[in-house]
């Protein structure tokens, strides 16, 4: 069937911003890629690709890419002063996100031909988004570019790893461990605090003077880090201690404001503060295991994403979501409902990994991980799907 999209926001609602279809997409893939994570994790269903393969290729390209690209066809016109990304463009690489989406997760319990077809089309999504974003960057007349090159930088690396990926899914199975840390550090982290960077002392009113060098110190180190992993594993501690002393000082710069009335303030303020824990305890984790071998099932990566990147994405998603419908900029109960329970995910899955680690049985403590996961985006959807497709207001 071929769908026609006219240029009047009004027949189609849905479609008429890029921040809805978007963020619909991703946390609809956040919900059924955890599901069959979950599933076949148990070994209660059989998938046609590397359980560890499609966890990691599904929480980076199938959640938190089209979330990113919801939140940046928005704001990077914006931040670039140019004009707002037409429908039928950003509906291009919409469709073929859509269609990637389903085939992968669809395609994962089939046959991995399908999973490779969905990646070429979910790869093609991904690069013809970056160009969209590199052509308004090009055209931008704003003296201040650093902010919008470390986003197309990071969007660029993003693009590394999803070709890495595809490398690694399609020949060499050798690729996958350094096209997940390029994927984690140099695209998902790198992204997120450069957004933060930008955004969170402005909702703050923190008077405070760019720290013009922060970005690229940050963006050395995190380089250090994927090539100190894939050199001997676990040596990055020495990195992320870095990381922790360069990342703390500057949020102590900032003297964040207390805001105690200001949920949505709050959860974007908790997500900053969970960077410099992230790297202390990927340092701490990463020196016992390396000493040791003891085996923390994953907690420096999940720890600096599910602390940082999946907070700031409730947090900005919820305010995108209710600034562009005409909502009042506030929490309710609901929401903040909401922002508690992402960190009730953070801190179990934190538990999860130190049972492991003391040689417990923790398959209890990662079913109630998964399934907290997927709670939070199953009770974002009841409250704000309907405002994504049809602009309903929120009483």
């Amino acid at each position: 069937m071929h769908m026609k999209f006219s240029e009047d926001p009004q027949s189609h609602y849905f479609f008429s911003q890029p921040h809805q279809p978007f963020f619909l997409l991703a946390f609809i893939n956040a919900i059924a890629s955890m599901l069959i994570f979950l599933l076949s994790y148990k070994g209660l269903l059989h998938i046609a690709i590397s359980t560890s393969t499609f966890h990691a290729y599904g929480i980076v390209f199938l959640v938190f890419t089209p979330a990113f690209m919801a939140f940046l066809f928005t704001t990077f016109p914006k931040f670039t002063s140019t004009e707002p990304i037409r429908l039928k463009v950003y509906m291009r690489v919409f469709t073929l996100y859509y269609l990637g989406s389903i085939l992968y997760l669809l395609g994962s319990i089939v046959t991995p031909v399908f999973s490779g077809l969905a990646m070429v089309l979910l790869f093609a999504g991904h690069l013809q988004a970056v160009l969209i974003l590199r052509t308004m960057y090009l055209n931008t007349k704003m003296p201040d570019k650093q902010d919008i090159y470390w986003i197309l930088h990071a969007m660029i690396w993003g693009v590394v790893a999803h070709f890495l990926f595809l490398l690694a899914a399609l020949f060499s199975v050798s690729l996958m461990g350094i096209a997940t840390d390029i994927a984690i550090y140099l695209y998902l982290f790198l992204l997120t605090v450069t957004v933060a960077q930008r955004m969170i002392p402005f909702f703050s009113h923190a008077m405070i003077e760019k720290n013009e060098n922060i970005l690229r110190i940050i963006f050395s180190l995190l380089v250090l880090h994927v090539v100190l992993e894939n050199v001997i594993a676990h040596s990055s501690f020495v990195a992320d201690l870095a990381l922790v002393y360069v990342i703390g000082k500057e949020l102590l710069r900032w003297k964040l404001p207390s805001p105690k009335a200001n949920p949505m303030l709050l959860i974007l303020h908790v997500a900053m503060y969970w960077v410099p824990v992230a790297f202390a305890l990927a340092a701490i984790t990463n020196l016992i295991t390396l000493t040791t071998g003891t085996n923390f099932l994953f907690l420096d990566i999940h720890i600096l994403m599910l602390g940082f990147v999946f907070t700031i994405l409730i947090g900005f998603g919820t305010r995108v979501t209710l600034g562009h419908s005409g909502n009042k900029m506030e929490a309710d109960k609901w929401v903040k409902a909401l922002f508690i329970w992402t960190q009730v995910v953070v801190v179990i899955r934190l538990l999860t990994s130190f049972v492991a680690a003391l040689g417990w049985n923790f398959m209890i403590l990662f079913d109630i991980s998964a399934t907290a996961w997927m709670l939070m985006f199953i009770a974002w959807a009841v409250r704000f799907f309907a405002v994504l497709i049809t602009g309903k207001k929120l009483t």
